[in-house]
């Protein structure tokens, strides 16, 4: 999928979440950075095409390790371990993104290094996704007002 598409999804469970969380500010900055991350390793990918991330495509494959639930996993605990603060915004953020990829044609390896693959029907730039990003920007801009309204 497209960055702007993950951001979308993203949001979406930002938005969820977001009363059950006391740092607030912290959980939409890491799961908004965190749902790109996968894509590191995507010289294709607007995240990977910046230079500082080149050298990540040299060792690893696309949809390979970064796509992932062992991979998040693993990153998530690490941030329990060091960066508590940050853990719970960091698998939302990841994990949205690996959902969302699981519906596209290439689809993801969930439990790697297991070679089973979880795909779906849904062309990365294609009509679909186009019609899934508009859905999500509608979804998302209704619980912003909702949750707006809650607060004042």
């Amino acid at each position: 999928m497209l960055n702007k598409t993950h951001l979308v999804i993203t949001i979406f469970f930002i938005l969820v979440f977001l009363p059950l969380v006391t740092y607030k500010t912290s959980f939409v900055i890491v799961a908004l950075i965190a749902t790109l991350i996968p894509d590191f390793d995507s010289k294709f990918s607007s995240t990977g095409k910046h230079f500082l991330l080149r050298p990540f495509q040299f060792f690893l494959k696309h949809r390979d390790i970064l796509h992932s639930f062992s991979f998040a996993i693993l990153l998530t605990l690490f941030f329990v371990l060091f960066f508590p603060i940050f853990s719970f915004g960091f698998f939302v953020g990841y994990v949205s993104h690996l959902i969302a990829d699981s519906f596209t044609i290439w689809g993801i390896k969930p439990f790697y290094p297991s070679k089973k693959i979880v795909s779906g029907k849904i062309q990365t730039g294609g009509k679909l996704e186009s019609v899934l990003f508009g859905t999500f920007v509608i979804v998302d801009l209704s619980l912003l007002v909702a949750y707006l309204m809650k607060m004042f």
